[in-house]
């Protein structure tokens, strides 16, 4: 292959056609037809197809209990309802992260409280979390960020030292394991979006699931009040049962569910395909000067579904030459490339400033006893995240001469970076 970069008017390193090695979800007439059935039977509302969904999600999962939702968001603030987070609650969480995982608590009283994130991981990072912690701390929001396990042992060890629960969004990161254990398990609650483009993808849906029967009632209470006669046991639950606690109704749709089923039963077929897909990518380009793989090699613990994969940019190797200039030549190679992740949260003005409810008063301390505001100047990793991370293809088919052609576009483009530099 010529060293001229194609965005020089060099030949493209990607010459293969893609052919459906990018399609996600894979729907096949199973799926159609289990979609059919809902609506042919007018069962869209019921609850009896997502309650035998639940059951063997639950047991997929190995927990005791899973709850379907009508979307990721709405599981995650029914495991911070679940947890017992309230008003004037803090909430302790990754700033690089989709909104999802912390603005639930706003609308319970509570305040999200921002850490910073491992530059290798992407995930929340530990040492920061711990730093936040006080004694109005109600929770502990962990992100398995783009399918790779948090810090999981020394994140339990600040749980168990200040007995805080641990909500585990797993909305990246679906079938992951941490030391053997299966990412939403380790902590108290695990909670997680099924949306069309996730890894495990059913429409618009979400999950909760837990062992804790409590924090599975207090969810149930509130925002499923057609299951609250089957559920609510605690007297102090059961009195109220008949009207969501939080004035909602959360429950999945059945036409998600119904898909479900038949997704989850070829789930770990085709996600074991995905991971020898990606980890050949990444294994073609281990030597490769200013690229680092975005996975976890440790024994015992996996990728969760690769959702949205990254790789880490380490731009010295490559004389500093901008993440944003060397995506944009592997675009021009024919292979598919942008710079960063999720934008940080607090450097949003909506949880600077903004009076979302009418408190007179920013609404992310309205109820807050300090201005947690101040603890966002210590977010080193975070605030330069985005000039050291990258996207890659998310292959979701096993075709080892796709998949190379792909890695060489990025093998050429950072072995003549050079050439970028001269042309900036």
């Amino acid at each position: 292959m010529t060293d001229t970069l194609a965005i020089h008017d060099g030949p493209s390193a990607v010459t293969a056609a893609d052919d459906g090695i990018f399609d996600w979800p894979i729907i096949t007439e199973e799926d159609e037809e289990t979609a059919l059935s809902v609506l042919r039977e007018g069962r869209m509302s019921d609850t009896d197809i997502t309650k035998r969904f639940e059951a063997e999600y639950a047991d997929w999962q190995g927990t005791e209990y899973a709850l379907g939702y009508n979307n990721g968001t709405a599981s995650l603030q029914g495991a911070m309802y679940g947890v017992g987070v309230g008003v004037g609650d803090e909430v302790v969480g990754p700033t690089i992260t989709y909104w999802a995982a912390m603005l639930p608590c706003l609308e319970l009283g509570a305040t999200p409280v921002f850490a910073d994130v491992d530059p290798e991981t992407l995930c929340v990072d530990p040492e920061s979390v711990a730093e936040r912690v006080t004694e109005n701390t109600a929770a502990i929001v962990v992100v398995h960020n783009y399918g790779h396990p948090a810090d999981m042992d020394a994140i339990m060890e600040i749980s168990r030292d200040h007995d805080i629960p641990v909500i585990e969004d797993v909305s990246h990161a679906h079938g992951g394991q941490y030391n053997g254990e299966a990412l939403g398990t380790i902590g108290d609650v695990g909670a997680m979006s099924m949306m069309a483009r996730k890894s495990f993808a059913i429409g618009e849906a979400g999950m909760l699931v837990t062992d804790d029967h409590s924090i599975y009632e207090r969810a149930v209470a509130y925002s499923h009040y057609s299951r609250h006669s089957e559920v609510l046991e605690s007297e102090d639950l059961a009195k109220y049962a008949g009207l969501p606690f939080g004035g909602k109704k959360h429950r999945m749709h059945q036409i998600s569910a119904a898909v479900g089923r038949v997704q989850l039963e070829y789930y770990d077929e085709r996600m074991a395909e995905i991971q020898k897909a990606m980890h050949r990518f990444w294994d073609r380009l281990e030597d490769v000067p200013g690229l680092r793989p975005h996975r976890i090699e440790s024994e015992g613990s996996t990728m969760g579904g690769w959702y949205a994969p990254k790789g880490i940019y380490v731009p010295e190797e490559l004389d500093g030459l901008p993440v944003e200039r060397f995506a944009e030549a592997v675009v021009a190679e024919g292979s598919q490339c942008r710079k960063g992740c999720n934008s940080a949260l607090h450097e949003h003005p909506l949880l600077d400033d903004a009076d979302i409810y009418g408190h007179g008063t920013p609404t992310r301390i309205a109820n807050a006893a300090r201005d947690v505001r101040e603890t966002d100047t210590d977010l080193p990793a975070a605030e330069g995240i985005q000039e050291r991370c990258f996207a890659v293809p998310w292959f979701k088919q096993y075709r080892p001469e796709v998949i190379d052609q792909h890695a060489a576009a990025f093998r050429k483009v950072a072995e003549n970076h050079e050439a970028l530099l001269e042309t900036a």
